[in-house]
Parts: C-alpha cells; structure tokens; sequence
C-alpha cells in the first residue's frame, strides 16, 4: 500500500482530513456517518471531491480480519510550495488498516475522568472536522500520559465544556442527556451523531459548573463505542443510565451487519461526488 510522500500537503502542512472506521465482523461500522463528515469536511475546506462507491472500495480491501480498524486520510494533494491551497485537482487518498484495541474492561467497569488544564484554541471554520492538523490533541493526550485518569475532559478557551482527547462526552442531569456544541472547538465524531439520532437531542454550550453537575457521563468513539464514566474529578458517577444507551448501540451495528444500511436510511442530504480520474490508491 502506498504511503504519504514527503510532499504530500497532509503531511507538509496537516491540509487534510482523516476518519477511523471500526470493522465489525467483516464490515465497515456507521459507514453512511462516516462518509457524511468527510463530505462536509471536503466541502468546508475547498477540497477536491472523492467519490464514495470507489472510496468505500479502497477501505474495504484493506480489511484482512473479522474485527479490526481502517483508516481513511483524504490530502489535498502532493506538490507545490507554500500554504496556498490554489491549484489542486484531483485529492489523494490512503487506507490503512491495524489491530483493534481491546475495550471490554472499560465498557464494564467504566472510565475515570479529571479535568485538563489545556484549554482547545476556538476555530470555527476547523470545529467539529477530524483534519490532520492534530498538535492539539498530542498535547492533550500528553496531559492525559502524565494524568492518573483514563481520559481528561478538556474546554475551549471561553471555558466551555467540548470533548475529551479522543472522544465525545455526554451527560445526564436531571433525567435528561446533555452534550455540547462544537462550534467552536473539537471533532464532531460520527458515534456521537448516531447518539444524537438516537436521543433525537440538540447539543448545547455548557460551563464546567453544569458538568459538575452531572449524575452519570459516557464517553463515545467509532472504536470504543459507548463507555460509562465512573468518576469525575473525584465524584462517583451512576453507570446505570448509560446501560440502556449501550444495548441500544450494540443492536443498532449487530442490525448494520446483518442489513448493509444505505446513507437513505440516515435520512441525509449528503454532498454529491464525481468519481475520481484514476482509482489507484493514493
């Protein structure tokens, strides 16, 4: 498989977008959420359009096993010197694949969550797309490496509550699920779209003194799925609101693999694509 040159724009400058797919006994998982942000990301981002039936192609010819992960980096192209992003035709795109991380004990037992210091940098224009441009989140997960947490809840610089260093976070207070805006900060991951089709919720902006407010929390991502979170900074959280919400997710993909859903089933308007000039895996 080929890889990145060293002139690649995703590379020379993070100009790119990526998305991780979890394979579910031989199938690509929420593919339709998946495609729907690559395309939104494209579009926001002036990028060359890919087309989706070759694009799904590519990935599903890395799968090699039952359970395992792909993943797609979608450039804006290879060349040139300089930040303008004039001048590219056709974008260039890599899958890969690697082993699936084993999440079992913390889907049981829970995540424990502490507040990070970091503070995400507000960007309205990059909120809620996975781009390649990820300092960021290195930094943050460096803070979670030195934490005593599973994971750390971090917010933008106003102070508002927006995700965790590699997932979304909801919260239950007072019989009802809560999860924040990310319109200014954060990745908008495609588990967390699903949750909110699910819960049929609207995102909200929330300070750090409503979180700490919260009676239970979970934490969601294409790979882990739903986690409960069983402390935060300290406070013992009830798990047993996020039980239902998590067979709720596992019928819903054991339905995906046995019905291939289609993006009509999502009921979404998604970009439209023309098929690349060549279909060699960039």
């Amino acid at each position: 498989m080929q890889q990145p040159g060293i002139s690649d724009r995703s590379f020379q400058y993070g100009d790119g977008i990526f998305t991780t797919i979890r394979v579910h006994r031989g199938q690509l998982l929420l593919w339709p959420y998946h495609w729907q942000r690559l395309c939104a990301s494209m579009l926001r981002l002036g990028m060359a359009a890919v087309d989706e039936v070759w694009l799904k192609q590519q990935a599903e010819q890395q799968i090699s096993a039952p359970e395992q992960v792909v993943k797609i980096i979608i450039s804006r192209g290879q060349g040139g010197r300089g930040y303008s992003p004039a001048g590219f035709g056709q974008a260039l795109c890599y899958c890969s694949a690697s082993a699936l991380p084993d999440y079992q004990a913390l889907q049981q037992q829970g995540l424990s969550l502490d507040l990070a210091r970091l503070q995400l940098g507000i960007q309205p224009l990059l909120a809620g797309i996975k781009h390649t441009s990820r300092l960021e989140t290195v930094l943050l997960k460096a803070e979670v490496d030195r934490s005593t947490a599973d994971d750390l809840v971090a917010c933008d610089s106003t102070g508002l509550v927006t995700e965790l260093s590699a997932a979304n976070l909801f919260f239950y207070q007072q019989g009802r699920w809560h999860t924040p805006r990310l319109h200014q900060a954060g990745v908008a991951g495609v588990t967390r779209q699903w949750l909110l089709d699910y819960l049929q919720l609207t995102p909200g902006c929330y300070s750090l003194a409503q979180l700490q407010q919260a009676t239970a929390m979970l934490a969601c991502n294409a790979l882990m799925g739903l986690v409960p979170v069983r402390q935060f900074a300290g406070l013992q959280l009830d798990v047993a609101p996020v039980l239902p919400l998590q067979q709720a997710y596992v019928n819903f993909i054991n339905q995906q693999n046995n019905n291939v859903l289609s993006a009509d089933y999502f009921g979404r308007d998604l970009v439209p694509v023309a098929r690349p000039a060549s279909t060699d895996v960039k």
